[in-house]
């Protein structure tokens, strides 16, 4: 039976919050009593109208929301994000449980160290018995390139993560290590952010502690890291898989906060056993990656051949000393399941002494009286692969939970174990403690909710500095829905909370600042890697390619109303030079605006970590805006008023970004990108709609397109003529819709690129700017025909292809 907490002053929030027999509880202890570390928050708490409550709860999901922060779900969609999950109602541990936590933890990180040490270096362990040979060469975490490979800097694990829980004796149990690339830090600091924003009062603020300390003690470690012989700088980055995985927001958001790159396998070159990244100035050497990616994927020479997103060569690296890993390559070996049936015994072989924080009893079925008891005992136990290094209740289908299978079409229990034994490990089935949390009924409203209790788990992570292990003074924890612990990764509809360490005096407010003395020296924005630059390059023309389309595609449509008739001239031209594009004017929206759109955002996404909020989310809205009109818009005035909205929404993209962005290499990149799609397509426009042969109404058009209607009365006062249309959109140097308008700007960009001048003289880049340049300059609109129009386009073609020479590749 359920036991009744203490009523809580104030409210009938907690009313219905019951603690189940045999489980422990955050809020509750055993008999019954709230812990003290909770009092001060729940007064307060009680005290708030269920419409404060929502309102509350809204200011954090909408700093999330604006953030940009999400998670990947893994569906059909490779690219499908969903809203990040917050458990708004945070875990409040007291700061002398955490102190005794995070001692436990310190001295299980340091038994970890050795057994790495030992599995790559003498093999003591499987020698002298006390780990099977068979569970270390079977595992594919165990990689047999780092064998007798001293890691530079003399540690192989310098970031981890313990996946921990309350047992229901209260004390704490390790529920996995997290030592391949743990996630979640990041994650910790944005629901920090959210939290704040919920209570913002100074209590609890004042009494919790922060996160900032740790991530600088942290990158200090890294920057050491970094360090060439002799003291020589090389650069530290964050090695990505993708925009594809799950935590890439993550990745984004640490390499901001820390000031690091980011890099994907792609960016990076091993020369004679040196790491470099591609950058726009060059190949440069790199220190130290925090490895963000599974070991096997890192080098396809050496490691997993298939991988797609590793950098040959980089073993090498390592092998030579050149290159310092957080973590080193191989330390998945201590995320297998089986690996925890072993390490209480291997922790009084290496040191002497017991673990203080146990982790959950597990048994590997490999031993004849091991998997007797297993078998004995299945109805109190988790069954599943000794070599998986997911976390216990992030149950697969071939799991086994309680004496049943779970989707495998298996005989029996006793069958799969003595057939299978050595591949199989038993975990005790922990019954995980709850913690509060805000619960709404299906579709109901935010005000509508109630204090449940929920189980959870807690994530702490730790950072090796010289000074030894460095704790995050809080966490990440995982709160499942109802009372199903298998659900609470959030891929199965679990949520995540922030979790609060209070002390009983306010804190320390440490922060990332600079505490530098002496004169302040401005800092550099830092070096732009080859694909950063790639990226913004070509969102730069997808942006422009996208506007471009959306005008023309709103001047069909106003034509489409004003005649009714798809067979007028100009109708036929404008779906003829679409058509060569891709696009299908039988769709008020094509399918082919939304592919190039996409194409943007996707340039934009591999740039997360160089590109404001605000310009994601106004690409995102964008996306979402266009999406919802193919289901509503219909051809003619319709499709015309909808492509207004998209060009409001394309054009005020435009405007945030490039009014905004600091004027780095990046923003040239950006920029250069726009302008030469913008002069390539304005020569089209003209090869096409100024060309003699053009039907009658085409030369409006055309200045419509180029959005310059106003600016041709205002300069011309007569009607348009082909003489005044190509000296306004062709030759006009004041006319940012004019094609010698861009090249000027192109020939301005290229001259702020590095390597601009090469031995005395201008780059080939710059050499093919200037007498496109001077040309357009000196000409008059007879000397701009059809013909000379396609040449332009030409000559812009090999600006592109010398840009991608120079700096791209």
């Amino acid at each position: 039976m359920a036991k009744a907490a203490q009523p809580v002053d104030g409210a009938d929030l907690f009313a219905d919050y019951r603690v189940k027999p045999g489980v422990s509880d955050e809020l509750f202890n055993a008999q019954g009593q709230m812990r003290p570390v909770w009092q001060r928050f729940v007064d307060r708490f009680a005290r708030l109208s269920p419409p404060e409550i929502a309102a509350r709860f809204e200011r954090g999901n909408q700093y999330l929301r604006d953030a940009g922060v999400f998670y990947r779900q893994y569906t059909n969609d490779p690219l499908q994000e969903r809203e990040w999950p917050l458990s708004h109602i945070p875990v409040i541990l007291h700061e002398t449980e955490w102190d005794q936590i995070c001692a436990g933890l310190a001295q299980r990180a340091d038994l970890l160290e050795a057994v790495m040490a030992d599995l790559y270096g003498p093999g003591r362990l499987v020698s002298d018995g006390h780990l099977p040979a068979e569970l270390v060469a079977g595992s594919r975490q165990w990689l047999r390139p780092m064998v007798g490979v001293p890691p530079r800097g003399g540690h192989y694990l310098h970031f981890v993560g313990f996946e921990i829980g309350r047992s229901p004796d209260g004390s704490w149990l390790v529920l996995g290590d997290r030592t391949q690339a743990p996630s979640g830090a990041g994650f910790a600091l944005e629901n920090r952010m959210a939290t704040g924003r919920i209570f913002p009062e100074r209590f609890p603020r004042a009494h919790i502690h922060r996160l900032a300390g740790f991530f600088g003690a942290f990158r200090t470690a890294m920057e050491g890291l970094a360090q060439g012989s002799g003291g020589r700088e090389r650069m530290a980055g964050i090695l990505t898989p993708g925009p594809h995985n799950d935590s890439y927001y993550e990745h984004t958001y640490i390499a901001r906060y820390l000031g690091l790159m980011l890099l994907e396998g792609e960016d990076l070159l091993v020369e004679n056993g040196q790491a470099m990244v591609r950058t726009i100035e060059g190949p440069q050497p790199l220190g130290v990656l925090w490895r963000r990616i599974d070991a096997a994927f890192a080098d396809p020479l050496e490691l997993d051949s298939r991988s797609q997103i590793g950098t040959p060569g980089l073993m090498e690296a390592v092998r030579q000393g050149n290159l310092s890993l957080v973590n080193a390559l191989g330390s998945g070996i201590l995320e297998t399941r089986a690996m925890l049936a072993f390490l209480p015994k291997i922790a009084q072989v290496l040191t002497g002494e017991k673990l203080t924080l146990p982790n959950i009893a597990t048994w590997w079925c490999g031993g004849a009286t091991e998997r007797a008891y297993v078998q004995d005992n299945a109805a109190r136990m988790m069954i599943g692969s000794a070599y998986a290094c997911d976390l216990p209740f992030d149950l697969g289908a071939t799991t086994a939970l309680g004496g049943t299978f779970r989707g495998s079409a298996r005989d029996s229990i006793a069958e799969w174990l003595q057939a299978e034994g050595p591949q199989l490990v038993g975990q005790e089935a922990v019954t995980l403690s709850t913690t509060p949390a805000w619960v709404l009924d299906p579709d109901a409203d935010l005000s509508e909710g109630r204090v449940l209790p929920r189980p959870m788990t807690v994530r702490v992570f730790a950072a090796r500095t010289p000074q030894g292990w460095t704790f995050m003074k809080g966490g990440y924890a995982r709160i499942g829905r109802a009372g199903d612990a298998t659900a609470l990764a959030m891929q199965r509809g679990g949520s995540v909370a922030d979790v609060w360490i209070v002390s009983d005096r306010p804190v320390p407010q440490e922060t990332l600042a600079l505490t530098r003395s002496g004169d302040f020296r401005r800092a550099s924005p830092g070096t732009l890697p080859a694909r950063s630059a790639d990226n913004l390059f070509w969102l730069g023309r997808y942006v422009e390619r996208t506007e471009d389309a959306i005008r023309l595609i709103r001047a069909y449509h106003l034509r489409l109303a004003a005649t009714d008739n798809p067979a007028d001239p100009r109708l036929r031209s404008l779906t003829e030079f679409l058509e060569a594009y891709g696009y299908d004017l039988d769709q008020p929206v094509p399918d082919a605006l939304l592919e190039r759109i996409e194409a943007a955002r996707s340039c934009a996404g591999k740039v997360r970590d160089r590109f404001s909020t605000d310009g994601w989310a106004a690409l995102g809205d964008l996306a979402r805006t266009a999406r919802g009109m193919t289901r509503t818009a219909t051809p003619g005035d319709d499709a015309a008023r909808a492509m207004s909205v998209l060009v409001r929404k394309i054009t005020g993209f435009s405007g945030l970004v490039h009014e905004n962005m600091y004027r780095f290499s990046g923003w040239r990149f950006l920029s250069f990108g726009r302008a030469l799609e913008r002069a390539d397509a304005l020569a089209a426009l003209l090869a096409t709609f100024a060309d003699p042969a053009a039907p009658t109404g085409s030369l409006d058009l055309a200045v419509e397109v180029a959005d310059s209607v106003i600016t041709h009365q205002r300069r011309y006062r007569v009607e348009t003529s082909r003489d005044t249309v190509i000296d306004l959109l062709a030759l006009d140097a004041d006319n940012p819709r004019a094609i010698l308008f861009q090249v000027q700007s192109l020939r301005r960009l290229a001259g702020a690129l590095p390597n601009a001048l090469e031995n005395g003289r201008l780059s080939a880049l710059s050499r093919a700017l200037v007498p496109l340049e001077s040309a357009l300059s000196v000409a008059n609109p007879s000397d701009i025909t059809t013909e000379r129009l396609i040449e332009i386009r030409t000559q812009i073609s090999v600006v592109s292809d010398l840009l991608a020479t120079a700096y791209l590749r």
